[in-house]
């Protein structure tokens, strides 16, 4: 019987992509499989994405099962983290003044330093692969990570073309720009930056499929099955949290986390929610107004979800697909929530001249509803009150509903008692909720932009919303959408000026 592997440890994604419907069994952090060692069992591993480096999460069990499928010829395939972790060594240190350097398995011979890409992409192929037989075109995926820079001798298999890095447009000619994927010499073991590179690939597929020797389709795949459903048993991995079954919404309804600025904490709050609400047995979308699709990937951690094609809301030129077709395909889709996260303020963009162009006008298109947040830890409760009364009233303008205004990083409760009378009687909102400053010794893998470790910043953003916020209450805040229009440059300063 054909046995592939998916390694399933704590800071991983394996619900991230479907890898192809290839994997049979699940790796535990032990390296064992259904009780026995993964080298043993395993015909090959497939090494998800996540924050494996910065976590520390694989422990030497599991390291010494990898590096003996290595050795022994078997293939193994790294993806995103799972690639860092088959390099020699990974600086994590971005904002640092010195490099922060985590050391890999010395499996295929590169380095890995910051680079943060979030594109969909199509990367030029290099035969040194049984991978990449007769893959004569380019291969498609995307892009998403924060130390994506590869430098290093091993033998190249892929080159992408990368549109966005570190946050600016830098490539306006097409190059193929981004060394995104190489093997070892014997070419068994092959790391890559692309993800989906089995899902949208099938030439890939079947070429793993014969360099094992699968026998019999059918039993891979209903193997397969078995996984998925193993995967969506529970919120997390290893958290013992299970997913009950529910009776699914016909069609999803939506709500999307604004705010009124830059760390205000929506990224913490949507992860916090789509984990409390994954937890009820809803089936959870997460999507990302612009390109950095990286800030939903925590939530995605928690409910085990794809990193879906409509993931990345369009604005502008940035990032994937469009609100109408993403609306759309929603619809027929069987998730029950659909969780938005805004970018920046709400605002921010509104008076571009492309449309649309901020969280505001994709709010505005379809009628989606919005909490509406706002961070109290620079200026102060006081400060904050102010601001996101304007805000409010500004969306309020524009006919998108506040469902609920919510002052996060909060010091004092009798500050926040007091302004709260002023939120209401200064906007239409009722709903004015709070969440405590967060109070942890090590920050610095609660940051996404810098570092971030999955299952600590997880675990603290769903303890936090669940012991503070009445989750029921969210839910029913969202609504069921439909696409209406994208509203002009001339209609909205109509509306604002």
């Amino acid at each position: 019987m054909t046995r592939i592997g998916l390694a399933y440890v704590s800071g991983a994604v394996p619900g991230f992509e479907d890898f192809g419907n290839l994997p049979t069994d699940i790796v535990k952090e032990n390296g064992l499989v259904n009780g026995n060692k993964a080298s043993k069992e395993l015909d090959a591993l497939i090494i998800p994405g996540g924050t494996l480096i910065e976590s520390n999460d694989i422990n030497m069990d599991l390291n010494s099962e990898i590096k003996k499928m290595a050795r022994d010829g078997k293939p193994i395939i790294g993806i995103c983290a799972g690639f860092q972790l088959l390099s020699n060594q990974i600086d994590i240190g971005r904002k640092s003044p010195v490099p922060i350097i985590k050391e890999g398995l010395g499996i295929i011979d590169v380095n890995f330093s910051p680079l943060i890409t979030s594109d969909r992409v199509k990367a030029k192929v290099f035969d040194n692969s049984f991978l990449v037989k007769n893959q004569t075109e380019d291969v498609d995926g995307f892009h998403t990570h924060t130390y994506g820079k590869v430098e290093g001798d091993a033998k190249p298999l892929f080159y992408s073309k990368v549109q966005r890095m570190n946050y600016g447009d830098t490539n306006e000619k097409g190059d193929y720009n981004i060394f995104s994927g190489a093997c070892n010499d014997d070419g068994n073991v092959i790391g890559t930056m692309i993800h989906g590179i089995l899902d949208e690939n099938p030439i890939l597929v079947e070429n793993l499929k014969n360099q094992i020797d699968m026998q019999n389709p059918d039993d891979i795949y209903n193997r397969n099955k078995e996984v998925k459903k193993f995967l969506q048993s529970e919120v997390g991995i290893n958290s013992g949290i299970k997913i009950p079954q529910i009776t699914p919404n016909k069609k999803p309804k939506y709500l999307m986390i604004g705010s009124n600025g830059s760390d205000s904490g929506k990224t913490f709050i949507l992860t916090g929610l789509a984990g409390a609400i994954r937890k009820r047995g809803y089936k959870v979308a997460l999507l990302k107004v612009g390109p950095d699709v990286r800030d939903i990937i925590p939530g995605l951690y928690l409910t085990k979800g794809k990193m879906e094609e409509f993931a990345s809301v369009k604005i502008g030129h940035l990032g994937w697909q469009d609100i109408e077709s993403t609306i759309n395909q929603l619809n027929n889709s069987d998730y029950d929530i659909v969780l938005i996260e805004g970018v920046m303020s709400v605002f921010t963009g509104l008076l571009n001249e492309k449309v649309p162009f901020s969280a505001a006008e994709i709010a505005m298109s379809s009628k989606i509803p919005i909490i509406l947040a706002t961070g109290v830890n620079k200026g102060g409760i006081e400060s904050a009150a102010v601001d996101i009364v304007a805000h409010a009233n500004m969306l309020n303008t524009l006919g998108v509903d506040v469902e609920a205004i919510l002052l996060n990083k909060v010091y004092n409760d009798n500050i926040f008692d007091t302004v709260v009378p002023y939120i209401k009687e200064n906007t239409n909102v009722e709903n004015i909720l709070k969440l405590p400053k967060l109070k942890s010794a090590d920050m610095r893998g609660f940051i996404p932009e810098v570092e971030i470790r999955y299952e600590l910043f997880t675990s603290h953003a769903m303890d936090l919303i669940e012991e503070n916020l009445n989750i029921n209450e969210i839910i029913a805040m969202a609504r069921e959408v439909e696409f209406e229009k994208i509203y002009s440059f001339d209609e909205i300063k109509g509306k604002v000026i």
